[in-house]
């Protein structure tokens, strides 16, 4: 084994100056939190960086159309849909209690690619982590990009929103049930802006919701007019709580709306 400098040959008090020295270098790097220490009264600068790994993983439920296999070169539109708070855990066939997936199991031809991810428990949705699911389906799967589209209930409305706002030019359009959204995103779009005015937008809501206000979707439609947005809409229906879902997902026009929608 060759020593640095050959520290077999160093006198030993040199050997232990040397190792004084070195275990009060480590333990100056240890110790060094990068924060400086002002003297009192005084001001000064601090930078603080970190980083992060995380893994992230969802199942989800995937159809595609029956006429996916006839054509090798053709392209479908594509409709994310986001479930709530109460389908969230490790059974991925909860997916389908409410909503597209759910009229999909019971027989309803569509005639878009289907995406329909399980959020885990105690999680929400996360913007990034849905943009990158919807990365590997594309590589996957035969998609149009220019007809993208996300739809969701309760926690998945308020994921709707969230995904207007961070990924605007991704999506066609999208149908926000029963959910909410932060609009400081709207106001802080920066080059996004311009992506959000051309976004479709068909909310709907319960008047009488007692989990999720009818002020939640309100607010969010005002938000993307005063930015003009005039391609948006608010359904409200007067007698409906909270499950406001069924009657949006039974519209007769709203699998239509979606599909006229294009970027």
């Amino acid at each position: 084994m060759k020593f640095p400098g050959d520290l077999r040959r160093t006198p030993p008090f040199r050997l232990w100056l040397l190792t004084w020295v070195g275990l009060c270098g480590m333990m100056a790097v240890g110790g060094d939190t990068g924060v400086p220490t002002p003297k009192p009264g005084a001001t000064v600068t601090g930078t603080f960086s970190n980083t992060r790994v995380q893994t992230n993983r969802l199942s989800y439920l995937l159809t595609v159309p029956k006429e996916y296999a006839d054509d090798p070169n053709r392209r479908f539109p594509l409709v994310l849909f986001l479930h709530g708070s109460g389908e969230r855990g490790t059974n991925v066939q909860l997916v389908a209690v409410h909503g597209p997936p759910k009229q999909a199991r019971e027989g309803k031809a569509f005639p878009f690619v289907l995406v329909s991810p399980q959020c885990p428990p105690d999680q929400r949705w996360e913007p990034a982590t849905l943009a990158a699911l919807l990365d590997e389906v594309e590589k996957a799967v035969r998609i149009d990009t220019h007809r993208e589209y996300v739809t969701g209930l309760s926690m998945g409305g308020y994921g709707a929103w969230a995904l207007a706002a961070h990924y605007p030019e991704r999506f066609a359009a999208i149908a926000p049930v029963c959910g909410g959204g932060e609009r400081i995103d709207l106001l802080l779009g920066g080059r996004k802006t311009e992506a959000m005015k051309t976004l479709g937008i068909w909310a709907f809501h319960g008047a009488k919701d007692s989990v999720v206000p009818l002020e939640e979707s309100q607010r969010m439609v005002a938000a993307f007019k005063k930015l003009g947005n005039t391609d948006v809409q608010l359904t409200v229906y007067p007698e409906a709580d909270h499950d406001s879902w069924t009657r949006a997902y039974d519209e007769p026009e709203f699998y239509a709306w979606l599909l006229a929608h294009h970027r």
